[in-house]
């Protein structure tokens, strides 16, 4: 199932896409049948297994059902990211791929050194926009912005200290997330948050794709084009820190929750690494793609001050 928010008469709609192209909106689904409330599709990922049992009959019988008053057509509505309006910052993996720490060394004139823990970092709620959302250039601060395609993943259900071989049970589903980054803010403040963290650089989306739906997360293409121009594209097999052993060491001594976010790692081809330097421009178009998940479609825009 891919799980959507959206916008309809000035309000946020949590749906689920069907199969024919229309979007049942779950608020409405559910609402007077003294079932589940669903508000926001937090209370989804929260609802667990049973919501889930829930949200799948009623995409069943709205399929069946060509004139549902609660479906509109996936065309005729704005998307937004799936999970607007998280409740804490979303969590990051930094130099998560062998040829990413390679040419990053390179082009700081540094020796490879690959990481022998994930390297967190996070980026707040503030930073996340939707998957056709302008991503705002903050031009009176950076002159440096950068793009990196990420397999995000949602967790599903709360734990700390999650054994690796448990890992992958604690997650709901998976999205595309584009870590967008101030290089210049990055190495002036000497670490990573204020460089990736500028309202509007975590554009998310379009929707979240169920656990059940993405059979080898481990084993996934991901790539990002800019202008039509292929930047990134890689394996999420060729991770240094696979997902299951990202969300263990994040666990460790920290309680991960329903709805957290994490974006796991970039692979090469980001643009401050090439020779010369290629940053994102007023106008440019950047499309980052996850294989079996989703695209976003996201165009740069100079910021008002």
């Amino acid at each position: 199932m891919k799980f959507v928010t959206y916008t309809q008469g000035g309000h946020e709609i949590p749906g689920v896409i069907l199969d024919d192209g229309r979007v049942l909106n779950l608020k409405e689904a559910f609402a007077g049948e003294g079932g589940p409330v669903i508000n926001d599709l937090l209370d989804v990922v929260e609802g667990g297994e049973r919501m889930l049992c829930a949200v799948r009959d009623a995409a069943t019988r709205a399929a069946a059902n060509r004139d549902s008053a609660h479906c509109v057509q996936l065309s005729s509505v704005r998307l937004m990211a799936p999970i607007p309006h998280p409740r804490k910052n979303v969590f990051c993996v930094g130099r998560n791929y062998k040829e990413h720490v390679a040419e990053a060394a390179k082009a700081r004139g540094n020796e490879t050194k690959l990481p022998d823990y994930p390297q967190f970092f996070t980026k707040p709620p503030l930073a996340v926009i939707g998957p056709t959302d302008d991503i705002p250039w903050h031009a009176e601060v950076t002159q440096q912005l950068d793009y990196e395609v990420e397999l995000g993943l949602i967790i599903g259900k709360t734990g700390r200290n999650i054994p690796r071989d448990k890992a992958l049970d604690y997650v709901f589903g998976y999205t595309v997330i584009n870590d967008i980054t101030a290089r210049d803010l990055q190495k002036r403040h000497g670490q990573w948050f204020k460089g990736k963290g500028l309202d509007g650089s975590c554009p998310m989306g379009p929707w979240i794709v169920d656990r059940e739906s993405v059979p080898d997360p481990q084993n996934i293409t991901v790539r990002l084009r800019v202008n039509g121009e292929q930047r990134q594209e890689s394996n999420t097999s060729l991770m240094i820190f696979d997902l299951r052993e990202i969300i263990s060491q994040l666990s460790d001594g920290l309680t991960l929750e329903p709805g957290d976010i994490i974006a796991t790692g970039t692979p090469s081809g980001v643009g401050f690494a090439m020779d010369p330097p290629r940053f994102l421009v007023d106008g440019d178009v950047v499309e980052t793609e996850v294989e079996g998940v989703g695209m976003l479609r996201n165009v740069i825009r100079r910021a008002a001050k």
